[in-house]
C-alpha cells in the first residue's frame, strides 16, 4: 500500500464533437483531479499532452459514441499511441474510459470495451465503475448510472440537447468515476 501523502498524476485525455463528452471529461477531471487534454477536430493531440500521459499515472479516455465506437479522432489518437506502446511508456499505469451517446444504448459499451483493450495493450490496469445500476421502478434520469454499465461511465444526451442539459445524474457517474481512478492510483503508487 502506498502513503496517502502520494498524489496521483492523472491525465484525461478525450475527443468531444458537440461538447457533452468535453462536460463529461471535466467532470471526471474533477472527480480525479486530473487535467484534461482534448484532442483537436482532426484527431491530434499536443507535444504536451503526448508528454503529460508519459508522465501520469493513470489516464482516463474519453470520447463519444459515433456508429458504434469511438469517434475517429479519438481512433486516430490510438492509433498514434503505438509510439508510446512500442517503448513501453505506459505499462503499469491505470486507465479508465467513459462515453456519451444520443440513444440509451447506441452500442457504448463497444466503445468502453475499445477502450479496455487499449489499456490491455499497453499493458495497463483497467479500473471499473464500482456503482451499482439504478435500475427499479423508483429510478430517476438524474440516479447515478441510471445507464447500468460497469466498465466506465456511460451518459445518454439527446440528440437536440445542449451540453447544459445533461443528465446531473450521468454527470456525477463521471464525477465519482474519477474519484475512484484516483483512489485506485493513490494505491498503486507511481507508475513504473
Amino acid at each position: 500500500m502506498t502513503s496517502s501523502n502520494f498524489t496521483p498524476k492523472t491525465v484525461v485525455v478525450y475527443h468531444s464533437g458537440y461538447g457533452h463528452t468535453q462536460r463529461m471529461a471535466e467532470a471526471v477531471a474533477a472527480g480525479a483531479g486530473a487535467t484534461l487534454y482534448a484532442l483537436d477536430a482532426e484527431g491530434n493531440l499536443s507535444d504536451e499532452g503526448w508528454a503529460a500521459l508519459d508522465a501520469a499515472d493513470a489516464i482516463i479516455f474519453g470520447s463519444p459514441t459515433y456508429m458504434g465506437g469511438p469517434s475517429w479522432q479519438f481512433k486516430k489518437f490510438a492509433d498514434a499511441s503505438s509510439k508510446p506502446w512500442f517503448s513501453g511508456k505506459w505499462q503499469d499505469k491505470i486507465f479508465g474510459g467513459f462515453t456519451n451517446s444520443a440513444s440509451l444504448n447506441g452500442d457504448k459499451l463497444n466503445t468502453l470495451q475499445y477502450f479496455v483493450l487499449l489499456a490491455g495493450q499497453h499493458g495497463g490496469l483497467w479500473v471499473s465503475l464500482g456503482i451499482k445500476p439504478s435500475n427499479v421502478k423508483a429510478s430517476r434520469r438524474d440516479d447515478a448510472n441510471r445507464m447500468g454499465s460497469y466498465i466506465g461511465p456511460m451518459a445518454q444526451s439527446d440528440a437536440d440537447a445542449a451540453p447544459s442539459e445533461m443528465s446531473a445524474g450521468d454527470l456525477e457517474t463521471a464525477r465519482a468515476y474519477g474519484q475512484r481512478v484516483a483512489m485506485t492510483a493513490q494505491r498503486f503508487g507511481p507508475a513504473a
